[in-house]
């Protein structure tokens, strides 16, 4: 089974606010994310997918995720693509 580590995007006004998460079903994850079905801070907003990135495990997949959020540099550079 692959699971995903995603970076999704949303305007706020003209402020662009960055989302990131892991799943076993991307597209699925961003659609219940798009119908306020996702985590709280996810709802009410129109969210696109910015970055993502495959692995085999669950484990490997909610590390990289930790790293990703605690990361600022790394969401700086992918809002600057």
């Amino acid at each position: 089974m692959k699971f995903f580590v995603y970076v999704i995007g949303s305007k706020n006004n003209s402020k662009l606010v960055t989302y990131v998460g892991y799943t076993n079903n991307l597209l699925k994850r961003i659609i219940l994310h798009n119908n306020g079905k996702g985590a709280k801070f996810t709802r009410g907003r129109k969210w696109f997918l910015m970055h993502y990135e495959i692995f085999k495990t669950k484990s490997q997949a909610m590390k990289r995720e930790y790293i990703i959020k605690n990361d600022k540099k790394f969401r700086k550079k992918i809002k600057l693509k």
